[in-house]
């Protein structure tokens, strides 16, 4: 059962990763760090880094306004999963290790 649910979970960050490098625009890089999915796989939280930094709250927004497009496009690619419900967050925890390795460089 765990391997199905971190499966899914991969396929879900994959497909999410493909969607907003093709549909956001290029005035910031919007990178998926990671995924997860509720243990009943009906809520997906999708944890995304952005720069600038200034740009995220507009590509947290962005890929928000936009989880109905992209449930259409997790269901072209990913067969036999249901869609669960999506949530894009700034992956904090990403960012305090990325301004961890700057300070110590």
């Amino acid at each position: 059962y765990r391997t199905m649910i971190e499966r899914d979970t991969e396929a879900l960050r994959e497909a999410a990763a493909l969607f907003l490098s093709r549909e956001a625009n290029r005035n910031s890089l919007i990178t998926v760090t990671r995924a997860m999915l509720s243990d009943d796989r009906k809520r997906g939280t999708i944890f995304i880094t952005v720069l600038p930094d200034d740009a995220e709250e507009v590509a947290v927004a962005f890929a928000n306004r936009n989880r109905g497009e992209f449930g259409k496009f997790f269901a072209e690619r990913v067969r036999g999963m249901r869609i669960p419900h999506i949530e894009f967050v700034i992956d904090v925890g990403e960012k305090n290790r990325q301004r961890l390795d700057e300070l110590s460089n």
